[in-house]
């Protein structure tokens, strides 16, 4: 395959494929999630399985509120359909941010876990993405 041919895969990405992309990580960050909560909860205690969640819930939150964003950019890039109005996505990213922030304090301050099931849960939306990505860069070669 020579460069033409990738080039031509990139540019064929819709944005069909980039909601594809996202539901994927998110189906993937709650499988593992569900997978990783009994054995965290055996190993470390229910304290750090709950911060497990809540990391999880984080990274999803933000992965599901990228997805918002990216949708409403590209409907206003393309000119076409009903866009919803961008101050509403706006107001509605910095209200989850704002809810992150505080969910992070009270499961810090009162859940006594390990801080590093928390990072794990966090860190797996990162994670489901760039699976996600290897599986597109996967098919674009082959």
């Amino acid at each position: 395959m020579n460069e033409g041919d990738s080039l031509k895969a990139i540019d064929s990405y819709t944005d069909a494929d980039f909601k594809r992309t996202i539901w994927s990580a998110l189906r993937l960050l709650t499988i593992i999630t569900v997978v990783a909560i009994p054995l965290v909860w055996w190993k470390l205690g229910w304290p750090s399985a709950a911060l497990l969640v809540v990391g999880a819930a984080i990274s999803g939150s933000g992965l599901f509120e990228w997805l918002r964003l990216m949708s409403a950019v590209m409907v206003r890039m393309d000119g076409g359909g009903a866009a919803r109005p961008m101050a509403m996505v706006l107001v509605g990213f910095f209200l989850r941010l704002a809810g992150a922030v505080v969910l992070l304090y009270v499961s810090l301050k009162f859940l006594n876990g390990s801080v590093y099931a928390l990072a794990a849960g966090l860190a797996l939306g990162v994670f489901a993405l760039a699976v996600e990505g290897l599986r597109l860069m996967k098919a674009w070669t082959m």
